[in-house]
């Protein structure tokens, strides 16, 4: 039985595509965005998240079942030896208010397939359907083959959010059960695409040309962020790129939010974006005019 790590299932989701959706993330990610809001999703393993927020001074549960002596009390609060947490997850259940959580759990392709089917009716009422996001979904590439599968069996509309750094192969054997692709694009230059994401963004490209010469069904998303990738000769130069393939007529911006700024404390990672500002509503505007000077529909996602 095939299985997949996933760190979320987001119900009635409306931002991830058309209609209502159910959103299922899977964990792992090649790229390493400074900007991600979902940091969580990197790593390709589970990982323990303590919200410090919720711990209750005085309670021991935790402390008292771990197994690896990893954690203690420090200054009234929960302490985290990570080195000796071994993530058995015993922790998370004891903790009375949560404040402790493992971050990625093994679901089988039949669990998976029962979450998203709760909502059936939604999706057939507002024409959603189910989306996979990330992470990338491509990193665990047979087990999100295999949901599809079963998806395509049930007729229920499939979107793919990807960065689009995988093998060509990999989308080719995915790409006909996919109802349509929300690709990421960053940076045109690839100099500062791998200093930004610590990958080159060659194969980005590539992929992107050759889904929309298959007539793949494609929304281009652009993240934007302040410093990064908001200057005038990426905007334009990304434009003029994405105007050149076929059948590609619909961007997303997604202005830059600081909405998962905690989730980098709570996983004892440092956030490296904390002194970027969101783009203003006139920057984002203005951009969206740019854009639309080539002929596309833009939208503003969140």
């Amino acid at each position: 039985m095939k299985s997949g790590l996933i760190f979320d299932i987001k119900r009635y989701a409306i931002h991830d595509g058309p209609g209502i959706r159910t959103t299922v993330f899977f964990k792992g990610c090649p790229l390493q965005c400074p900007w991600c809001h979902n940091p969580e999703g990197q790593e390709s393993n589970p990982e323990l998240s303590f919200n410090k927020t919720r711990c209750l001074e005085g309670c021991s549960e935790c402390i008292k079942i771990c197994p690896q002596d990893a954690l203690s009390r420090v200054n009234g609060l929960v302490s985290i030896d990570r080195d000796k947490c071994d993530l058995c997850g015993d922790c998370a259940p004891a903790c009375p208010t949560e404040a402790l959580e493992i971050i990625g759990r093994e679901l089988s392709v039949e669990e998976v397939m029962e979450e998203i089917e709760k909502d059936r009716v939604f999706f057939e009422e507002s024409g959603g359907g189910v989306t996979f996001s990330g992470g990338e979904p491509l990193a665990q590439l047979e087990f999100l083959k295999a949901v599809l599968d079963k998806c395509k069996k049930k007729g229920v509309h499939t979107v793919l959010d990807t960065c689009g750094y995988a093998p060509y192969e990999d989308l080719e054997k995915i790409a006909k059960k996919i109802n349509l692709f929300l690709y990421d694009f960053k940076l045109l230059d690839d100099k500062k695409h791998q200093e930004a994401m610590g990958v080159s963004n060659k194969l980005i490209i590539q992929n992107l040309k050759k889904l929309s010469a298959k007539g793949s069904n494609i929304v281009v998303r652009i993240p934007i962020i302040e410093g990064v990738n908001d200057t005038d000769e990426n905007i334009i130069g990304t434009a003029k790129f994405i105007a050149s393939l076929p059948g590609i007529k619909e961007i997303s911006l997604l202005p830059y939010h600081k909405g998962g700024r905690q989730k980098y404390s709570r996983l004892n990672k440092a956030s490296r974006m904390d002194k970027v500002l969101a783009p203003s509503k006139e920057k984002i505007k203005k951009t969206k005019k740019k854009l639309e000077r080539y002929g596309f529909r833009v939208k503003i996602g969140d």
